[in-house]
């Protein structure tokens, strides 16, 4: 598995203290609120897991699927593929990402949200990639600011594997062309 990773990024330990300090952020704003935590499948699953459990507050979950890239390309154009649940209207929302890269799925899913009437639209995610930003956009809580690789594990992918690594790799793409 780690034959395609050229360094790892982040370790599981640094990962850990990372989420713990964000699920403390989250929990110390809403406190005596209610929140619901949405997930943004499939990358952020891991790191979702991890948060939720690293709050101290109750909080309500739910799970959307979105597509803006084939491959690893961007489409620009952002796709629900899978809806919340839940009716959002009057709810605080913490939207559960892994990165932010171009910034085009967010940019799109947040004014998607605020249209069904909640009471706030916040989102964390675990990594923020400026470099790549191709639309003005800025998450709330943020794990770590990484610089422009393709990065794998803790939940981000390269052709569906990969995930499962507990590490933030970034993956060598010199193994694209083999």
């Amino acid at each position: 598995m780690y034959s395609d990773v050229s360094k790892i990024l982040f370790t599981k330990e640094q990962i850990q203290k990372r989420v713990n300090e964000l699920g403390k952020q989250i929990s110390d704003e809403f406190r005596g609120q209610e929140v619901l935590m949405v997930c943004v499948l499939k990358g952020s699953s891991v790191f979702y897991a991890d948060l939720v459990r690293a709050m101290d507050i109750p909080v309500e979950f739910d799970f959307i699927h979105v597509s803006s890239y084939e491959g690893s390309v961007t489409t620009g154009e952002v796709k629900i593929n899978k809806d919340l649940t839940v009716d959002i209207t009057g709810k605080n929302i913490v939207v559960v990402e892994d990165i932010i890269d171009t910034g085009v799925t967010m940019k799109a899913l947040v004014p998607m949200l605020l249209a069904r009437g909640p009471k706030s639209v916040k989102v964390c995610a675990m990594l923020d990639k400026p470099a790549r930003r191709r639309v003005d956009f800025k998450g709330d809580y943020i794990g770590f600011e990484i610089p422009d690789e393709f990065v794998i594990g803790y939940g981000l992918d390269y052709a569906h594997k990969y995930r499962n690594i507990p590490e933030i790799c970034v993956f060598d793409t010199s193994k694209l062309n083999k």
